[in-house]
């Protein structure tokens, strides 16, 4: 059970109340609604928001400053080493509280899905839902992959169910069956990926995959999977499953749609799901009407993230999820990104980043005690008191969220070690150790 729960986010209780301008309300509106997005990033007003406000080191209250001292002598912390980026924002006033090496690019690992939901929700929309369809004709009965990453074999079953309702009607009953995942280019490994990532870390991105397997050919299972129900109920299915295209004048017989973008956005973040995260990136860049690959994936997520006035100095990134090691992002950047996504004027869109945060000791999340996360005597006074967003690669911890401070005002803070020499678990006791200074309860 968490102790003092934050149990709403802090976006609305701070900074920027002032009037939304008209242009600032057409493109949110423009940017959850419309179902044609790729213009959103080539309209000049599509993001007209304010400039943020430059970050000046104005004097600290005294709350503040015993933060900014204390994270002073607790970044010394051999648990750290030494290459370490990291910065505190006051979320009201964009203060620097404190900042160490703030605009230094380090590998980001997971950190980077931040960047790549606040795209998603902004070019996709919330409520975008993910269809995938079964399709006859010819004798051939095609699965079509919508780019849902959460299609389970329930929702499949529930499709072979309608088709063979179909075929039934029709008289029909044998089909071969194929599966079409044209939709997203032949998957490769994004540059920076250890080839011991692919697939257990991640599957090879495709458009078409069901109960989040983990095989080098995610469709041929999802077909296999779907034929193998359809059999149970009745139909006989010749030859094997193959890949293929699904034929213009082909008759639509069945199809399922995912949980709102929302929903799933909140749930790559709880448990920083890869998968997801890289099968958002594709659908994004289609969104916007680029290719659904990593390179015009991660320049979509470049143009959103520099329309909101993100700083994009030494901002490099090859993927969506953060595996990759040739990423490079500095805290100041993260800090942004979250000072946006928790910014009243972006919430209709952008809100559900700040809940799908994980929550210091949240069960079931990468900040819970099943990863042995806020359980230390500095840090065990934060459960339920820090928001953030992990990362962990081999070489490289980070967190980064928001934590309300004992000035009672809410802090953006972001912490990315890279190359420590200590046992990542030590490296990530000493994080939280500097989160929970940030909220001022270790003191």
């Amino acid at each position: 059970m968490l102790n003092s729960p934050i149990s709403a986010r802090p976006g609305g209780r701070h900074r920027k109340t002032g009037t939304t301008s008209p242009a600032l309300r057409r493109a949110l509106i423009i940017a959850v609604t419309a179902p044609a997005v790729g213009t959103i990033l080539t309209a000049p007003s599509a993001f007209a928001v304010d400039k943020p406000v430059a970050k000046t080191a104005t004097a600290l209250d005294p709350a503040e400053q015993k933060i900014a001292d204390n994270l002073d002598t607790r970044i010394q912390d051999i648990r750290l080493g030494s290459t370490l980026s990291g910065v505190v924002l006051d979320a009201e006033s964009r203060r620097v509280v404190w900042g160490h090496d703030a605009a230094t690019a380090l590998m980001p690992a997971s950190n980077t899905k931040l960047g790549t939901a606040t795209a998603a929700l902004t070019v996709l929309g919330p409520d975008h839902r993910f269809t995938t369809r079964a399709v006859y004709g010819q004798g051939t009965l095609t699965l079509v992959g919508g780019g849902d990453r959460t299609l389970t074999s329930d929702d499949l079953d529930a499709m072979a169910k309608t088709a063979v309702a179909g075929l039934e009607n029709a008289g029909l009953t044998s089909v071969k069956v194929q599966v079409d995942d044209s939709l997203f280019p032949e998957p490769t490994l994004a540059t920076g990926w250890n080839d011991g990532y692919y697939p257990d870390s991640v599957a090879p991105v495709r458009a078409l995959v069901v109960d989040g397997h983990h095989v080098t050919d995610t469709s041929l299972d999802a077909g296999g999977v779907f034929a193998g129900l359809l059999a149970q109920r009745g139909v006989t299915i010749t030859g094997d499953v193959t890949h293929g295209t699904a034929a213009p004048g082909d008759v639509p017989v069945a199809q399922h749609q995912s949980d709102p973008l929302s929903t799933i956005v909140k749930h790559m973040l709880k448990v920083s799901d890869n998968d997801i995260a890289e099968t958002l990136l594709r659908m994004t860049a289609l969104g916007a009407g680029r290719h659904a690959t990593f390179e015009d994936g991660a320049a979509v997520v470049r143009e959103v993230l520099g329309r909101y006035g993100v700083s994009l100095d030494n901002y490099e990134i090859h993927d969506g999820s953060g595996l990759s090691r040739a990423n490079r992002i500095p805290a100041q950047t993260i800090a942004d990104i979250l000072d946006v996504v928790d910014d009243p004027r972006h919430a209709h869109a952008l809100k559900y980043i700040v809940d799908g945060l994980p929550v210091a000791g949240e069960a079931g999340s990468t900040l819970g005690p099943e990863w042995g996360r806020f359980d230390t005597a500095d840090s065990q006074c934060a459960v339920g008191k820090v928001k953030a967003k992990t990362g962990t690669l081999t070489g490289a911890i980070a967190l980064s969220g928001l934590t309300k401070a004992g000035d009672g005002r809410w802090k953006v803070f972001s912490f990315i070690e890279n190359n420590s020499a200590a046992d990542p678990s030590a490296v990530k006791d000493a994080l939280d150790g500097l989160a929970a200074t940030v909220n001022g309860c270790w003191a």
